[in-house]
C-alpha cells in the first residue's frame, strides 16, 4: 500500500507541484489550500505524513500543528517555510513538528525528510500494533494470528484508530468484534480514557435509554439516587455500543442528538451534561438493510458509519487457529493457576478441520472444556466435543468381510473406548447412545472391566 501525504499551502502552482513530485517517489497524494480544510481530511483520510506552509491565512501552520498534536501526534508533520520564517519553524518543532524544509523545498532534501519520517511512522506504527494486540489479546479479544484476513484486518485497524471519527464494526457473532474495538481504542488518542462497552441486545427495551444517558434521582419508580449514564462515564475515552441495530428507533433519535451536539440530558434532568468521547458500534447485521427496512434511521447510520470496519469469521482465517488455540489454552491454564497444556499436532489438525460457526468464542468455549476435561498435561483428541473429535484424526479399523453384526459392533466399541481412553461418558457420547445402554453393551460382550 502507498504511503499518503496531505499537502497544504495557499500557493495552487505549489500544492500541484509537491503532489506531483511526491507521486513520483510512489505516494499517494492528497491536498488542501488551508488548515481549516485541512484538518477535517487528515483526521479521516489518516495520512502517513503532513507537508504544511507555515505562513497561511486566516489558520497558519503552527494552528494546524497544534490541532493535529491533539487528534493525531503519531502522525509526522514537515513544515514548509521562508529564510524569514526559520526560528518560527524551530520553535514549532519544540512543540511536535517532525522537521522542516525551506521553500522553495529541494528535491533530494524533501524526499529524504519524508523517507525519514515515513521510517518514523513505520515503527510507531509497529509499536501501536503489537501494544495494541497485546492488550487485545490479554483481554481475550481474539485479535491473534498470521493469516491473510487478519493482517487486512489489524491494517485497517490501525489506519482508522488514530482518527476521532465513529466506526461500525461488523462481523459474525463471535467473531471478535469487541476484541476489536478494545484495539481501535488501544490505539487511539484516547488511550488512557475508559473504554466501556455495553450489548445493546442485551438489555430490556425499558432499561437502554437508562443505561445510555443516565438519571436524576425519583426519574422514574426505582430511582433511588442519581446515576449517570454510560455515555457520560465513556467521556473522555471510547464507548461501544454492540449489537447497536437492537437500539429502539426512539432511542436513536436521542442518541443521534448525542452525537451531533455532545451533550447528554439524563432522565429527569433539567440541564445537560457536555461529553467528549469516540463511539463505536458493532453489529452482525446488515445495517443498510436495516435502513430500508425502516428498522434503523437513516441519519444515525450515516452519522456512525463514517469508517466501516469488516471482521471476517475464522473459516476466513484457519491458519489462525493453532495460534489461538495456544493462546487461549496459556491464558485459561494460568487463569487456573495450571502449566499450559500441550497441544499435539493431531490436536490442531481436528481444530484446523472444524468449520466454526460459533467463529472464535466457539473455539474459546472448546480450548476451556478440552483444559477441563483433560488430565491437565496436554489436550487430546478424546478431550474434545464430540462433533469434533468424531472428524480428523480418528482411527481406521479393519473388519473382514463375512464377520457377524455382533462381532462387528464389539469390535468397533472396543476401538472407540480405545480412543477416548475408557472413558464411558465420552465413548457413549461419541456413538450417541446412553451410558446405560453402552454398559449394558459392554456387559453383554465381556467388556465391563475394559477402560
Amino acid at each position: 500500500m502507498a504511503p499518503r501525504l496531505l499537502i497544504v499551502d495557499d500557493e495552487p502552482d505549489g500544492r500541484e507541484a509537491l503532489a506531483d513530485l511526491a507521486r513520483s517517489w510512489g505516494w499517494e497524494a492528497r491536498d488542501a489550500a488551508d488548515a481549516r480544510s485541512a484538518l477535517p481530511i487528515a483526521l479521516s483520510w489518516c495520512p502517513d505524513a503532513i507537508l504544511t506552509d507555515l505562513l497561511m491565512p486566516e489558520r497558519d501552520g503552527m494552528w494546524l500543528l497544534r490541532a493535529l498534536r491533539a487528534e493525531i501526534p503519531e502522525v509526522p508533520v514537515v513544515l514548509l517555510t521562508g529564510q524569514a520564517t526559520v526560528p518560527a519553524a524551530v520553535e514549532a518543532i519544540q512543540e511536535g513538528a517532525y522537521d522542516f524544509i525551506e521553500k522553495p523545498p529541494a528535491s533530494a532534501r524533501l524526499r529524504l525528510l519524508l523517507d525519514r519520517a515515513l521510517q518514523r511512522r513505520t515503527s510507531l506504527r509497529e509499536l501501536e500494533l503489537l501494544r495494541g494486540r497485546l492488550a487485545a489479546a490479554d483481554r481475550g479479544g481474539g485479535i491473534v494470528g498470521e493469516a491473510p484476513a487478519t493482517r487486512a484486518l489489524l491494517d485497517v485497524i490501525r489506519r482508522v484508530a488514530p482518527a476521532s471519527a465513529s466506526v461500525v464494526i461488523q462481523g459474525p457473532s463471535g467473531a471478535g468484534k469487541e476484541g476489536v474495538g478494545r484495539m481501535v481504542h488501544d490505539l487511539s488518542p484516547r488511550r488512557l480514557g475508559p473504554f466501556l462497552a455495553v450489548n445493546c441486545a442485551a438489555l430490556p427495551e425499558a432499561l437502554i435509554e437508562a443505561e445510555l444517558f443516565g438519571y436524576e434521582r425519583g426519574a422514574f419508580t426505582g430511582a433511588r439516587e442519581r446515576r449517570p449514564g454510560l455515555l457520560e462515564m465513556a467521556s473522555g475515552g471510547t464507548l461501544l455500543l454492540d449489537e447497536v441495530a437492537d437500539l429502539p428507533l426512539e432511542v436513536q433519535g436521542k442518541f443521534l442528538r448525542v452525537l451531533e451536539e455532545r451533550r447528554v440530558r439524563r432522565l429527569g434532568a433539567s440541564a445537560e451534561v457536555e461529553v467528549d468521547l469516540r463511539v463505536l458500534c458493532a453489529t452482525h447485521r446488515d445495517l443498510r438493510a436495516e435502513v430500508r427496512e425502516g428498522r434503523f434511521r437513516e441519519d444515525l447510520y450515516f452519522r456512525i458509519a463514517v469508517f466501516t470496519i469488516d471482521v471476517p469469521s475464522l473459516s476466513e482465517r484457519l491458519d489462525d487457529v493453532p495460534l489461538l488455540a495456544r493462546h487461549f489454552a496459556d491464558r485459561l491454564a494460568s487463569e487456573a493457576g495450571r502449566p499450559p497444556p500441550e497441544i499435539g499436532a493431531e490436536v490442531l489438525q481436528v481444530l484446523r478441520e472444524h468449520s466454526w460457526p460459533g467463529n472464535v468464542r466457539e473455539l474459546r468455549n472448546v480450548v476451556e472444556r478440552a483444559i477441563i476435561l483433560g488430565d491437565g498435561r496436554a489436550i487430546r483428541v478424546a478431550d474434545l466435543p464430540p462433533e469434533l473429535s468424531r472428524r480428523g484424526g480418528a482411527e481406521e479399523i479393519r473388519i473382514p468381510l463375512g464377520r457377524s453384526l455382533e462381532e462387528v459392533e464389539q469390535e468397533y466399541l472396543v476401538a472407540t473406548l480405545r480412543r477416548f481412553g475408557g472413558n464411558r461418558a465420552r465413548t457413549a457420547e461419541a456413538l450417541g447412545v446412553s451410558p446405560k445402554t453402552l454398559y449394558n453393551k459392554l456387559r453383554i460382550y465381556g467388556l465391563g472391566a475394559r477402560e
